[in-house]
């Protein structure tokens, strides 16, 4: 069994084999493209699926909440620049939006649990109600709570949006 991990940024998918190879996170095949150039046939054979993975923080995370390796799950924070706060707040008419290449990937693959995560701001907001209204479209049961990072003992609050969605 093994995990597909996804981003496109060079260093992200050298940490990211590191801490495959250190075993860390699930053994798995760590691929540097562009979730735009993912097809469904590129995901055969894998348990769960991490995408946008940067430095693998979801499947570190499931696998100290006791989540096994070998139960599927596919994550994935899409690029929050164009939702936040502090940018220049393009929204949906980003380019870094990807959520619509994600969304596809799980349209054709519809894996049994997806978990994802967005910066709490209105337009993240607007996202999410976007998220859920395809995800529910699909027969998706969805749901979500904003948490701040002083919650895990970070010094700012920096709040996040966390969704799971269950098929």
């Amino acid at each position: 069994m093994k995990a597909f991990y996804n981003d496109i940024e060079p260093f992200a998918c050298e940490w990211s084999r590191n801490l495959v190879a250190a075993g860390r996170v699930p053994a798995g095949d760590v691929v540097e493209r562009s979730i735009v150039d993912l097809k469904q046939e590129d995901l055969h054979g894998y348990v769960s699926a991490h995408f946008f993975s940067v430095i693998l923080g979801w499947p570190l995370a499931l696998r100290m909440a006791g989540w096994p390796d070998d139960r599927p799950v596919w994550t994935g924070s899409c690029p929050c620049q164009s939702f936040s706060n502090a940018g220049k707040q393009r929204g949906f008419d980003d380019e870094r939006h990807l959520w619509p290449d994600w969304f596809r990937l799980i349209r054709e693959c519809h894996p049994p649990v997806v978990f994802g995560e967005q910066v709490d701001s209105p337009l993240g907001r607007e996202w999410l109600d976007a998220v859920f209204a395809d995800l529910e479209g699909e027969d998706y049961a969805c749901g979500a709570a904003v948490l701040p990072a002083a919650g895990i003992g970070a010094p700012h609050g920096r709040h996040r949006i966390y969704f799971v969605a269950f098929a």
